[in-house]
């Protein structure tokens, strides 16, 4: 007896057996990866640079022009359904509703395997400009997957990807499982969706290309209204360490590749600049793009390392390159503020009390500075936290680089995004926040104290995400030729949300009175320089420049009045240490705070705020980067409204959370004013 219990155990311990290696067979071929070093992948990218529709489009001179500028507001980050991690979250809005959003239209959003309905959204006022910025990597897996008649469909990893075939983990995870699913590849592309030459992928990704094409150039108003302008551009979402390099790359008119490349083709920063470099800027006469570095915060410290004098000649020209194309960077977004960080032992200089605004990890997490190396692991929240990860930092590291070099790589505007992935870039209200991707269009779901996610990559918390922000660009005419000339020269500001229309100029000899001038903004224009420029020192004058800051608060009837106005001064000391000072130039002298548990808004503040201003501690031999911050008075934030929205049962816990913000002040930040020391240069 005993002998045939033997055989029935060893027959099934075979079974099993046979069983285990077929299913490990399957899934590698299911799982199996192609390389994108692959020939005919690199022959992919040399591409045609061209309208996708030819023939001129006629472009009527824009019937409003401004002498001297005015500020327009936009959204540079935008995902739509195309997008691999938009689609796994369950957006099914195209690239056509998100213009019609942008442009003042009301959308539906309607989350894919979703019980909870959304709203009907609509933005209190339209954008002047917007640019949808899909992911370049997945683009064509995405369509694949969703294609019926595709040889892709049935694949395993496109049944996980549309949540057909589900895992066994709580629901909330869900969307996770599909996003894995997508990017477990890493760089490389699976063999079951883009065949073992990737050409499948390649050519779905060029359709879906295609397609937001089509839909820029049927949004962008060509006539004398000028209305509503779009740009071309996509995002580049590069990793390394699990610390984040992606970028958005923004093309000036309809002139563009045929065929976009990404970080999978594209390994290095530096391979895309050369890329858009010899293609595009190079290549063609009519052609032109930059690229916007965003969340460094998540960066590790590498999203600006340090350069020393020992460059190659590579390595001078890659940095050439950077400066060239990089002429700004996304200051805030979904996933954060990027401009400074409290407690950091490699910058001196006083703490900043407003510094510590919608940051990723907690304010109090007790941290350690990376100091001048690099880390690891930013997008898992966790690792050291390099100033470089901050553009603060990033600015006052490119003076000690113009030092050793003769040259700033790091001479950076100030933009700000949403980086919404609804295809809905709304940041200008903390009141009508919907999420930023499809769960959290649910109140209860995005209050969820946290979503424990297997290695912590997307461990998700009321904290940590937020509205976004608006770019602001300060241009003649609300269309491409002047708003992406105007990008280039950096002469762009950020805001949290709020249409606050701040102005920052640097002179030797305006008047110090020149805020009661009629003529502020063409004396301003004429005697000095506006933000994002140098200012030189051509008299070898020993005396500070002077600085014109000023700001109007949103005209939005709605709209919170303004607090004060704040220079922040950077520089390196003669150690090379990393040095800030912030300064209080206008206002703060008035009293406001705000009713918690209803939001509303107690005492006064300003319209509008203007000053003249010199640096106290200007040395003339000492290169100095500046930059205006102008703060609301405070407002409660997104989750308090959400919070104070429910009935006390039904509030999550987080509600109740001390750690959780339930204020804010909203801001906005200009591109900086840089000066620069002769004599600091080695």
């Amino acid at each position: 007896m005993s002998k045939i219990w033997f055989k029935i155990v060893f027959y099934i311990l075979i079974a099993f057996s046979i069983l285990a290696l077929i299913l490990i067979l399957w899934l590698r071929y299911e799982f199996a990866k192609v390389s994108t070093s692959n020939p005919i992948i690199k022959s992919f990218f040399d591409v045609s640079v061209k309208q996708l529709k030819q023939g001129d489009v006629i472009r009527q001179p824009c019937e409003e022009s401004y002498e001297f500028k005015k500020a327009w507001f936009g959204a540079t980050h935008v995902h739509t359904s195309a997008s691999a991690d938009a689609r796994a979250f369950g957006t099914q809005v195209k690239t056509a509703d998100a213009y019609s959003y942008g442009s003042g239209k009301s959308l539906q959003i309607n989350v894919e395997g979703s019980h909870f309905q959304p709203p009907l959204i609509q933005r209190n006022r339209k954008l002047d400009f917007m640019a949808v910025t899909d992911h370049a990597e997945y683009l064509g897996e995405t369509r694949l997957c969703y294609d019926t008649g595709s040889i892709a469909y049935d694949s395993l990893v496109c049944s996980l990807f549309r949540g057909d075939t589900k895992l066994p983990v709580d629901d909330t995870l869900q969307s996770m499982v599909r996003l894995f699913s997508a990017v477990i590849f890493g760089r490389a592309r699976p063999i079951r969706i883009c065949g073992r030459d990737s050409k499948r992928c390649l050519e779905e990704a060029d359709t879906a290309w295609k397609i937001n094409q089509i839909e820029t150039e049927r949004w962008n108003d060509s006539t004398q209204n000028c209305s509503f302008t779009t740009f071309h551009g996509y995002e580049y979402t590069l990793a390394e360490d699990a610390s984040n390099l992606h970028r958005n790359v923004i093309f000036a008119n309809s002139v563009v590749p045929q065929s976009i490349i990404s970080s999978k083709e594209a390994g290095r920063p530096e391979a895309l600049w050369n890329w858009l470099n010899e293609v595009c800027i190079e290549g063609n006469d009519t052609c032109d793009a930059i690229s916007i570095p965003h969340n460094s915060n998540w960066s590790s410290g590498r999203m600006w390392p340090k350069y020393d004098e020992t460059l190659s000649v590579k390595e001078r020209h890659d940095l050439e390159l950077r400066k060239k194309i990089e002429p700004l960077a996304e200051i805030m977004q979904v996933k954060g503020d990027s401009e400074c960080r409290n407690n950091l032992t490699s910058v001196l200089g006083q703490r900043d009390e407003y510094c510590d605004f919608e940051k990723l990890r907690p304010v109090n997490e007790k941290i350690i500075d990376c100091g001048n190396t690099i880390g690891r692991d930013g997008m898992l929240l966790q690792g050291c936290i390099s100033r470089l990860s901050y553009i603060r930092y990033a600015l006052i590291e490119g003076l000690s680089q113009y030092n050793k070099l003769g040259f700033n790589a790091f001479e950076m505007g100030i933009i700000a995004a949403t980086d919404t992935h609804l295809g809905a870039p709304s940041a200008d209200s903390e009141s009508d926040y919907i999420g930023a991707h499809g769960n959290d269009v649910n109140p209860h779901h995005r209050l969820i104290d946290q979503i424990k996610v297997p290695g912590n990559i997307a461990t998700g918390s009321p904290i940590r995400y937020n509205p976004g922000g608006v770019a602001g660009i300060y241009a003649k005419q609300n269309n491409r030729e002047a708003l992406f000339s105007a990008m280039r020269k950096r002469e762009t500001f950020g805001t949290s949300g709020p249409y606050i229309e701040p102005r920052f100029f640097a002179g030797w000899n305006f008047p110090k009175d020149i805020c009661k001038s009629d003529y502020l903004l063409k004396t301003s224009y004429a005697g000095g320089v506006p933000m994002g420029s140098i200012i030189k020192n051509i008299n070898n004058k020993t005396s500070s420049p002077i600085f014109i800051a000023s700001a109007i608060r949103d005209p939005n009837e709605a709209s919170t009045p303004l607090h004060k106005l704040q220079i922040v001064k950077g520089w390196t000391d003669e150690d090379g240490m990393a040095r800030q000072r912030i300064f209080d130039v206008a206002g703060g002298d008035l009293k406001a705070t705000v009713n918690t548990s209803d939001c509303t808004q107690v005492g006064t503040g300003y319209n509008q705020l203007c000053t003249t201003w010199t640096d106290p501690d200007f040395n003339p031999d000492i290169s100095g980067v500046y930059y205006l911050r102008v703060l609301e008075n405070p407002t409660c934030r997104w989750s308090q409204f959400d919070c104070i929205a429910m009935d006390l049962k039904d509030r999550p816990k987080t509600c109740n959370d001390p750690n959780i913000p339930s204020v804010i002040q909203e801001r906005a930040w200009t591109s900086p004013i840089w000066y620069y020391s002769e004599a600091g240069i080695k």
